[in-house]
């Protein structure tokens, strides 16, 4: 195989297609259905779907026997199908999602989540990194392998339209194409993230997330401040009080141990290197304001934080008027959202339901309290790797980044790897992505840094090639 070749030609589709159709998708709100509840009615989903699969069908030409299919189980978010014919027995799965997050507010001047800008090897929008360029990335490393006649195993390219949301939808999906997956001996998913843009970064792990909508409520409706403050307890106490069980508020460490797992010294060593790697980097990609310090300076401490340990987010709030329109009243209620981060090897449904009972139980006062559990995707650890493919990491790193491969788990989650590793425990994994330093998923002024895209797609089509290897014999 050519890998001058594979980096002219990809780079080639980059410019002269894949951006633009990146541009066109950045543009569509299609929201996960958590975040829009009559997504199906708005459309935007499917016309999502429709851009997709109108680039894709005009490249199966090129890959020849190739088919496609969006297939539609009811009630449920579609899913893309891509069958790509190769050579041999085995089967390689590439995974990636289509649907988006919610807007976020913050996002500077000119910029916006439907709105895509360019500048320089940025490219800003809601969705392009996370997860659009999958399908696109994807086909340019099959299209460059067949470009050259390079063999390959037979390639299926999922693209679902719920992982945002948990990916609720996609096992019915799985158990019901399971006949025509067969039994993938890799899987390649490129939603995760990367330490810096120097190099190629895989993920060794990822977190499991609970959470769902705690609500406080005290009274059947507002009374004035003056009356009832130090009569009625207020739901907004109550409430720091019961997320109190579940998280220190001075250290913000999780306290129940039930929400721990035991780090494997593999991963402990790995979270070392990667922050010997990355140094500050690690806590100082984030925006923080002036003045502001990380939760600790112990580097590799903050690498096993984000990937190994449990975390507590508050992501949204509802009962409490804006500012301008806050009158002395005792409110009746107080809702917040929770978003848990587990252990990769804990179970996400028992963490969830633990988490329920935990802040249910013997409400202060005698308050309604009710946690309403939205999810509850368990983590995953991934499979040691086997030497054919570290070594095809190796050099695909130094041939398309000029540097080392580097290793790290993640933080967030990508609820298909663990029911993957579940179904196909024989399999191996190239998980790896291009939300690096400041590229800000699911926040303001999330960008897709086009030239590590680039490369993504150039090393999954020369592992693809190495995978065809040692599996032909």
């Amino acid at each position: 195989m050519d890998s001058a070749r594979i980096t002219r030609y990809i780079s080639d589709l980059w410019d002269a297609e894949i951006v633009p159709q990146l541009v066109q998708y950045i543009r569509i709100p299609n929201k996960s259905p958590m975040f829009d509840r009559d997504w199906a009615a708005h459309g935007y989903m499917d016309a999502a779907v429709q851009l997709m699969e109108t680039w894709a069908r005009s490249k199966l030409s090129q890959l020849t026997g190739a088919t496609l299919e969006v297939v539609r189980l009811e009630g449920r978010t579609p899913l893309i199908y891509i069958e790509v014919p190769g050579q041999g027995d085995d089967t390689v799965v590439l995974y990636g999602h289509l649907d988006k997050q919610p807007e976020m507010t913050g996002w500077s001047e000119g910029l916006g989540p439907w709105t895509p800008v360019q500048k320089g090897d940025k490219l800003y929008g809601r969705g392009g990194a996370d997860d659009g360029y999958a399908i696109f990335g994807s086909l340019a490393a099959l299209l460059a392998l067949r470009e050259q006649g390079v063999p390959h195993a037979r390639c299926v390219i999922l693209i679902e339209a719920c992982e945002e949301s948990g990916s609720y939808d996609l096992p019915y999906y799985v158990d019901h194409l399971a006949p025509r997956i067969g039994n993938p001996s890799l899987v390649v998913c490129l939603d995760s993230g990367c330490g810096n843009y120097d190099q190629l970064w895989l993920t060794t792990s990822l977190r499991g997330m609970t959470g769902g909508e705690l609500t406080v409520q005290v009274l059947e409706e507002g009374v004035h401040s003056g009356d009832a403050s130090g009569v009625v307890p207020s739901s907004f106490r109550i409430l720091r009080e019961l997320l109190s069980r579940l998280e220190d508020p001075e250290t913000g460490r999780i306290k129940p141990n039930e929400l721990y797992a035991d780090i494997p010294q593999q991963r402990i060593e790995q979270a070392k290197s990667a922050a010997g790697v990355l140094g500050k980097a690690i806590y100082q990609k984030f925006p923080f304001v002036e003045g502001m310090q990380p939760v600790t300076e112990d580097l590799t401490e903050l690498v096993l934080n984000r990937t190994w340990r449990p975390q507590l987010a508050v992501t949204g709030v509802d009962g409490l008027p804006p500012l301008e329109s806050a009158g002395n009243v005792l409110r009746p209620k107080t809702s917040v959202k929770l978003s848990l981060r587990v252990p990769p090897t804990l179970d996400g449904a028992k963490a969830g339901e633990f988490v329920k009972q935990l802040l249910e139980q013997d409400p202060p006062y005698g308050a309604k309290v009710s946690f309403k559990l939205e999810k509850d995707g368990s983590g995953w650890n991934a499979p040691p790797l086997s030497p054919w493919l570290e070594q095809a990491v190796a050099e695909a790193s130094r041939q398309y980044f000029g540097a080392p491969a580097a290793y790290m788990g993640e933080g967030g989650s990508i609820p298909f790897m663990g029911m993957l590793g579940a179904k196909f425990p024989q399999a191996q994994f190239l998980i790896t992505g291009v939300l690096g330093p400041h590229s800000n998923a699911h926040g303001p002024n999330e960008f897709l840094h086009i030239p590590t895209g680039k490369k993504v797609s150039m090393v999954v089509a020369e592992v693809i090639a190495r995978h065809f290897q040692p599996h032909s014999r």
